[in-house]
């Protein structure tokens, strides 16, 4: 069992440029090294973006439209693919004491988003060396995170409804044959990127041993930093 925390705080930003969302990780880092601010889950979407992790390999972009921005960041993990139709977490935790195993973290990752996708009827899985979650030997969600002097950013993508060709245009996670799959493509079309966001909630408040979860409201997070969102809000 997770050692009992305090408070999470989950805001849902809605459909949020990457660059934007970037900036937004870096500023609640610094907040949450200083204490400004306590535990917190972000929630939202993307438009369609490719990302590499640090030390990604350039050769598993394939052919991207030309259209579709590409950014390297400082998360681990090779290529991804995020858009509309995908929710994306990004955790800013301070881990401290036996939760200062980026392993551990990996997993307990994982095992929200299992138990998540357990509450649609949908079995998912881990794989013996390798991070993510799989359905039916197929792909649903990423994870790829950082962390500085323990606190964590970056994180997960998980595909409810997306638009999976234009994961064709990659190797995703740099796996050879790897295969993507969602929570429409598994037979589910009415779920929306809000109700998986909910069942996520819940589900990473319990891996990680939250005491409770507060809903924030996403306009005094950005007033918070003073920064603007580029691609305008919209609902999850």
């Amino acid at each position: 069992m997770a050692p009992r925390r305090a408070k999470l705080s989950v805001v849902e930003l809605g459909v949020v440029d990457y660059d934007s969302a970037l900036a937004l990780q870096a500023a609640m880092v610094a907040a949450r090294h200083q204490a400004r601010i306590g535990d917190t889950l972000i929630l939202l979407e993307h438009p369609d973006v490719f990302t590499l992790g640090r030390g990604a390999d350039e050769r598993f972009i394939l052919n991207p439209p030309a259209s579709v921005p590409i950014r390297r960041v400082s998360r681990g993990g090779q290529v991804t693919y995020h858009g509309p139709g995908q929710l994306v977490g990004y955790p800013i935790l301070k881990l401290e004491g036996a939760a200062r195993d980026v392993g551990k973290y990996l997993r307990d990752i994982e095992g929200a988003l299992i138990d998540a996708l357990a509450q649609f009827g949908i079995v998912a899985e881990r794989r013996s060396g390798m991070t993510g979650v799989w359905v039916d030997g197929s792909k649903i969600a990423s994870i790829g995170v950082g962390i500085r002097r323990w606190v964590t950013f970056h994180g997960f993508a998980l595909n409810v409804a997306t638009d999976l060709s234009y994961f064709d245009a990659i190797v995703p996670c740099g796996i050879q044959g790897c295969r993507m799959t969602s929570i429409f493509a598994q037979g589910h079309p009415k779920v929306a990127v809000r109700d998986f966001a909910a069942a996520a909630t819940s589900s990473f408040g319990a891996a990680f041993g939250y005491e409770a979860i507060e809903i924030t409201d996403p306009s005094s997070v950005w007033n918070l930093f003073g920064l603007a969102v580029e691609a305008g809000q919209v609902g999850l």
